[in-house]
């Protein structure tokens, strides 16, 4: 008789759950209509000389490039490009305006590199790339020192601390200053399909670097949510936040049909994550947020 009680009340209690995911308020899709560069971007990409391998990467991930970089506010004064491949840089300061841009990679030693980008018709972009550990040191620039940060699919690499890294763009921005951030959204279609088909993994990207792939793998993917609730923690006011569809993923729309028969929120359920956020100081912040750090 108790077993029976018990298996009610687990029951119950799991019926109530799924109501109040249900019942929740429906996530915010924030779209932003960008800056209207979407084609000048893209003929600059067009026009650069890089290696195969740059060459490969960047035409597997010239949507998502454009997409982002056609988020930026134009004619800044400083930016600063994290885990730079140096063409982001650069569109940021030929195509976008800016009026000096520098650029940061990972290292477990600070230093700097000079990179340079022959470009098709225009003098060679030169940069200097900062070397350090974004989630470990401090950012080698004083504080209010740009007004955008871009940091395009490097969170999801992070080992230890995130925080780390958005507190630090928050002291190195500028008051109003802009934070322009894209990530894997680990809650769409896509990730649903692979949490019930129990096959695969539900990230977005879970593979591991082979043998001499220098590359470091998705340590934790963020759903859309997360990634608001972890820019807001550290000091930013959302200005832009949406999801959109990565091609080749196109065998997960059924997920949609089965989320709105089932009654739960179907928007933001790309495979990409876009996020756009101001510096506000006067905002509170939480450098260890209960949803993200075990205590």
């Amino acid at each position: 008789m108790i077993d029976f009680a018990l298996r009610v009340t687990r029951r119950m209690l799991k019926m109530i759950d799924i109501g109040l995911e249900r019942s929740a308020p429906a996530a915010s899709q924030l779209d932003d209509p960008g800056n209207g560069r979407e084609a000048a971007i893209g003929s600059f990409l067009q026009s650069l000389s890089i290696s195969s391998a740059a060459a490969s990467y960047l035409e597997a991930h010239r949507s998502r490039i454009i997409r982002t970089l056609a988020l930026a506010p134009p004619n800044g004064k400083n930016a600063l490009e994290l885990g730079s491949y140096v063409y982001g840089a650069a569109i940021l300061q030929r195509v976008l305006g800016y009026g000096s841009v520098r650029g940061a990679y990972y290292s477990p030693a600070p230093g700097v590199d000079r990179k340079s980008l022959v470009v098709g018709g225009q003098p060679a972009f030169e940069l200097d790339v900062d070397l350090f550990d974004a989630e470990r040191h401090i950012f080698p620039y004083s504080g209010a020192t740009f007004d955008l940060v871009l940091c395009g699919e490097l969170i999801e690499h992070l080992l230890l601390d995130p925080m780390h890294l958005l507190f630090e763009c928050h002291r190195v921005l500028a008051e109003g200053g802009y934070l322009l951030l894209t990530t894997p959204n680990s809650a769409s279609l896509h990730s649903v399909a692979c949490a019930l088909h129990g096959r695969r993994n539900p990230q977005v990207f879970s593979a591991y670097p082979a043998p001499g792939n220098p590359d470091i793998p998705h340590v934790r993917e963020y759903t859309a949510i997360e990634l608001r609730d972890a820019v807001t923690a550290a000091g930013f006011e959302i200005e832009a936040l949406f999801t959109e569809h990565i091609p080749g993923f196109e065998n997960s729309r059924w997920v949609q049909d089965l989320l709105i028969r089932e009654g739960f929120n179907t928007s933001l359920r790309g495979e990409q994550t876009y996020c756009l956020a101001r510096r506000r100081g006067h905002l509170p912040r939480d450098r260890y947020p209960d949803w993200l750090f075990v205590r």
